[in-house]
């Protein structure tokens, strides 16, 4: 396994554990990026507004990706919970094999 692999699998939890944040506190993070995007403006004398603005907008919408990841996964954890074991899922072979 290579270096990145091993930093992907370590990393997985983490990301789970992030987009169940960005899910429950989304408003909260969006706020605190509006204030610390208003500070960054005001110190820099509104000479950056435009790229703070942007910065700003990608950091919402990357939030808002990593929430609705975290929501979906939600969603088909509790949908894999509620099978019984041997029910089918679609996915592999089907029927006995030959």
């Amino acid at each position: 396994m290579g270096l990145l692999d091993n930093l992907k699998a370590k990393l997985g939890p983490l990301k789970g554990k992030a987009g169940d944040l960005a899910h429950q506190h989304g408003d909260k993070i969006e706020q605190g990026l509006d204030k610390a995007a208003r500070a960054v403006d005001e110190r820099t004398k509104g000479k950056y507004s435009s790229q703070i603005g942007t910065g700003a907008g990608k950091a919402k919408d990357a939030l808002g990706r990593l929430s609705e990841e975290s929501r979906r996964s939600g969603e088909s954890r509790q949908s894999g919970e509620s099978r019984r074991p041997g029910d089918h899922d679609g996915s592999g072979p089907q029927g006995p094999a030959s």
